[in-house]
């Protein structure tokens, strides 16, 4: 799920929707006019955003989905608008939560943005984006009020991040960037493997001392530019000892499509091979890494928490154990609320005609899971967190993009693609395989999630617990009482304090690996050989 744009910017489909409604259709349609200023020497193309929302005296125009319907958004794409030329947009033909025309009469505020790379969906507004400055819209009437024009004069500002002045830490946080051979195969183009990796305290003066190796992911939303902040913040809690002095590799899983969650994809290639037979080895050949499994951890959150439950399932003789918290849904039974296997199942209402919430705020529901569904159909075809779901867990359709698993009008269930799904329900592995699993997965599941989680992701990790327990598996799953997605991790007056936890486990388990294991490594670095199951 979202981890970064809801709290950053946080938390597309392939074709627009309409706009749906019980309502007769308006006497006219409401169109806007952008113009492309001057101020840009190329003309301008991608997908025209217009925002929409009452009163006056914001910055920012924005979407939110903490408030799905406070802003009306449509969208059109444009090509090759030259500086000074206009196109109009009919803010009724792809429009959430409803046609422009519809709106009562009032003082609004509207915004202009162009997605030059459609992806919006994932990360927002990029520093390409041209935009209009946020224009008023004084005693707005739609039904009778002149077209409103508003000009893109500028782009959208960076999201800057304030730099480390702590040049310790900024030493020992390295880049790496590797080309995979099996991904560029796969996309036709060199596809880049990138991770910041965080060396420990003192890691420069032990030129004889081996590490155990930590690999992070992060959530949905975030990007590579934003690990540098993780990695100063554990370098921080290594030097202070909190935390036990291990390296960390922060993983970068974001796409244009959205997370690829390190998983083996018909869409998005073999970022799980990838991980394990090159990059890892690569990593392991610069670094002094112990190279043996019980040296190799998995961490992250939310869809970082699922692609670390993923891999080590996956790959279990490859790592030593996850650390998993709020993960995506483990359990499709419970995707986020839908039982994706029901008879006529619909990921919009419940059989009782009630609406699925997706996000809830202090234990009341704030949006369902249909308005996130419809707003991200027009952001964009692009980077949303229901269609990166599909880009990793579909099958390919004959247009070159994933199946959908639902109907985004009905919302109801495709079977078919759910059934393809399965292969990627972590739950239904474990209890279909785990005679085979056993041997190499018993202790190294552990799995953290509140019991408010902001996406309802305890629902699914219940799941998981009551297979792991009917298995008689050796794992650990923990909800901590009325936490939430965001913040988890917080112990006592610590916002990152269950990193402490977790590193401490994991570095316990290190050492009891190599006093018990008198065993060669798996192998010399470079020659890592996955047996996945």
């Amino acid at each position: 799920m979202r981890f970064t744009r809801i709290s950053a910017c946080l938390l597309l489909f392939f074709c627009a929707l309409p706009v749906l409604s019980q309502q007769p259709p308006p006497s006219r349609h409401l169109f806007f006019r952008v113009v492309v200023g001057k101020e840009f020497a190329q003309p301008v193309s991608g997908r025209l955003l217009i925002f929409l929302k009452t009163g006056t005296g914001a910055a920012e125009v924005d979407t939110s989905p903490f408030r799905p319907t406070e802003v009306s958004v449509a969208a059109k794409e444009i090509q090759d608008i030259a500086p000074g030329e206009a196109v109009e947009i009919d803010t009724d033909d792809i429009a959430y939560p409803s046609g422009f025309s519809r709106l009562p009469s009032g003082d609004y505020q509207a915004q202009a943005v162009v997605d030059v790379n459609h992806s919006y969906d994932y990360s927002g507004r990029s520093p390409e984006d041209p935009i209009s400055e946020v224009t008023p819209l004084v005693h707005f009437s739609p039904a009778a009020s002149p077209e409103p024009t508003l000009v893109l004069t500028q782009t959208a500002p960076a999201r800057t991040r304030t730099k480390s002045s702590d040049s310790q830490s900024a030493a020992a946080i390295h880049t790496e960037d590797f080309i995979s051979p099996v991904l560029s195969r796969f996309w036709g183009r060199p596809i880049h493997m990138r991770a910041l990796v965080v060396e420990p305290p003192g890691y420069g003066n032990q030129p004889n001392q081996h590490y155990p190796a930590v690999y992070f992911t992060h959530g949905f939303g975030a990007r590579f530019d934003y690990l540098r902040a993780n990695g100063e913040m554990l370098f921080r809690r290594m030097n202070d000892n909190k935390m036990p002095r291990m390296l960390w590799i922060l993983l970068d899983e974001s796409s244009p499509s959205g997370t690829h969650e390190f998983a083996d994809s018909a869409n998005n290639g073999p970022w799980g091979r990838a991980l394990t037979t090159e990059f890892i080895p690569y990593l392991e050949s610069r670094y002094r890494l112990d190279p043996r499994p019980g040296a190799r951890f998995l961490n992250g959150h939310s869809s970082g928490g699922w692609a670390t439950l993923w891999l080590q399932v996956t790959y279990p003789k490859i790592f030593g154990g996850t650390w998993s918290t709020s993960p995506d849904p483990s359990d499709f039974h419970d995707f986020t609320g839908p039982d994706l296997y029901a008879p006529h199942a619909n990921v919009y209402h419940r059989p009782d005609g009630s609406p699925y919430p997706l996000v809830r705020m202090n234990g009341k529901p704030v949006a369902t899971l249909e308005e996130f569904a419809r707003l991200e159909s027009v952001l964009g075809s692009y980077g949303g967190q229901l269609a990166s779901f599909e880009w990793v867990f579909s099958p390919r359709g004959s247009d070159g993009r994933p199946l959908q698993m639902f109907d985004r009008v009905t919302g109801d269930v495709h079977p078919d693609v759910v059934e393809a799904w399965k292969k990627y329900d972590i739950s239904r592995i474990l209890s279909t395989r785990w005679r085979t699993l056993a041997p190499d997965l018993n202790g190294k599941i552990h799995l953290i999630v509140g019991t408010a989680d902001t996406f309802y992701l305890d629902g699914a990790a219940h799941k998981l617990k009551a297979t792991l327990d009917s298995l008689h598996a050796d794992a650990e799953v923990r909800f901590i009482e009325n936490r939430t997605h965001f913040d988890l991790y917080k112990v006592g007056s610590d916002s990152q304090g269950l990193f402490d936890q977790i590193a401490r486990q994991m570095y316990q388990s290190w050492q009891a690996s190599s006093r018990s294991a008198h065993a060669a490594p798996t192998g010399p670095a470079g020659k890592l050989t996955p047996t996945a199951p």
